[in-house]
């Protein structure tokens, strides 16, 4: 029977929670681990959750959490969207996980769906201890590659100059100046074109969910380089995409650079299918499965 179990971990002084998927008859069995992150502006009750769900049945204790800032964690930026700082968290939450009676220490795997993918790869940069990488429909941006979801330089332009007033704000006031995360035809949202997963409240608008970002937020993701850090990283890598994915291109170089034992799983759907459309996440379980049984043996 699948059993979930909060619990508190801390990262860069700051309490984050998060929560054990573990399928087991013995409380004490020790099995191979998974740390499973979702999309930008995310918490874990998304498409992480549904993951963990999944392959906690495989035999994997998994593991997803709120980064600071989101969800139940603990933070004084809310809703900042800072992928440097959210790798730093995913490498705390390998060490933690690493930690447990109940997890076998050399067999701690990371699972990133779309924009967590690219922060999975610098955190493995920087010496994070997974033992296997694998992404499912990943998001790798830079500056060039980003800038056309936002009209270009203009559209990069005023975000980076609102997001410069509201840090204005914050430091004069203490005061964070908030936008919604998604609102099709509005700019100033994080996401501002249709993505049924985030208005749908069957999908991914959850209840956990705030559909906040911080406007501070916007040089953090318009100026990261998710794409450099993987000529560094040697761990074994898996990536799933497709044509329809985002920024499918992107995935090829990424996967290219990568200098250990990797694999480039490309199947069918788009995007938002790999949040939790049962075809695409059954093929993409499938394609998990495989991978980290051989990996994290």
């Amino acid at each position: 029977m699948l059993q979930e179990t909060s619990t508190v971990f801390v990262s860069q002084g700051v309490p984050l929670i998060g929560t054990f998927l573990r399928d087991v008859e013995a409380a004490g069995a020790r099995q191979p681990a998974l740390v499973i992150a979702g999309s930008w502006l995310n918490v874990k009750e998304q498409m992480a959750m549904l993951y963990a769900r999944r392959l906690a049945a495989h035999g994997f204790t998994c593991f997803v959490f709120d980064f600071a800032g989101w969800g139940q964690s603990g933070g004084a930026l809310r809703h900042a969207e800072l992928p440097s700082s959210k790798a730093v968290d995913l490498a705390s939450a390998a060490r933690f996980v690493a930690a447990q009676s109940f997890v076998d220490a050399e067999r701690v795997g990371f699972v990133g769906v779309c924009a967590s993918a690219q922060y999975g790869l610098r955190a493995l940069a920087e010496g994070a201890r997974f033992h296997s990488y694998a992404s499912i429909a990943g998001w790798f941006h830079d500056a060039d590659s980003v800038a056309p979801f936002y009209g270009g330089s203009a559209g990069v332009a005023r975000r980076l100059q609102r997001a410069a007033a509201a840090l204005d704000h914050f430091v004069q006031r203490a005061e964070l100046v908030t936008v919604p995360a998604y609102a099709p035809g509005d700019e100033r949202a994080g996401m501002s074109f249709e993505l049924d997963y985030y208005g749908n409240p069957a999908r991914g608008a959850v209840s956990a969910w705030k559909n906040q970002m911080a406007e501070l937020s916007w040089p953090h993701w318009l100026h990261y380089d998710g794409l450099s850090t993987a000529a560094a990283v040697s761990t074994p890598a898996l990536l799933v995409h497709s044509d329809g994915c985002a920024l499918p291109d992107n995935a090829k170089r990424v996967h290219s650079a990568l200098r250990g034992p990797k694999h480039l799983a490309w199947l069918d759907g788009n995007q938002q299918d790999y949040y939790d459309q049962p075809a695409q996440v059954d093929q993409a379980v499938a394609q998990l499965r495989g991978w980290f049984e051989e990996t994290l043996r």
